[in-house]
């Protein structure tokens, strides 16, 4: 399978950002999807993302919320808007678990605690986004509801945007 590149990098404030264009300072990180074959794989899944309620994650890994509350579904944003992405997990994510991420399929490389970062300069298109949790003791996986979210360019052509 294809490894796609993708640069990290910390701002000022702290905000790790992820981008598959170069910033100064920024680390060059190499994805793949075979790490994703596993949970997709994972008994009682589907092939490509899995929505589990939050009754079900919360039950399973003893959290009373976890879901993706930004990108809201169906979110659209323009040119180069940054696009934030929030995980409301309630308790926070244990010592023995960890999270991964995914946006179309493709496994992101975040920090395996990261439940807030940013996306930014996304090219035009329709982008699903989920998390996933992993117990290290356990090797349980529970799922997030999948996000879709669109980004458009602005046209040259429209008067608003110049």
């Amino acid at each position: 399978m294809q490894a796609a590149v993708v640069y990290k990098w910390v701002d000022a404030d702290g905000v790790v950002h992820f981008s598959d264009q170069p910033s100064p300072g920024a680390e060059k990180i190499y994805t793949s999807s075979s790490s994703t074959t596993t949970a997709a794989s994972a008994p009682g899944s589907a092939a490509g993302s899995r929505q589990v309620p939050k009754s079900a994650a919360a039950n399973g890994l003893g959290y009373s919320e976890f879901s993706i509350v930004s990108p809201a579904n169906d979110q659209t944003f323009f040119g180069d808007d940054v696009v934030p992405v929030h995980l409301n997990l309630e308790p926070g994510l244990k010592p023995n678990q960890s999270i991964t991420w995914n946006l179309n399929g493709k496994q992101l490389e975040f920090p395996p605690d990261a439940t807030s970062f940013a996306l930014p300069h996304l090219d035009r298109g329709a982008y699903t986004l989920a998390a996933t949790i992993t117990d290290q003791e356990t090797s349980e996986l529970r799922s997030s509801n999948s996000v879709t979210f669109y980004v458009r360019q602005p046209s040259e052509l429209s008067p608003q945007h110049k």
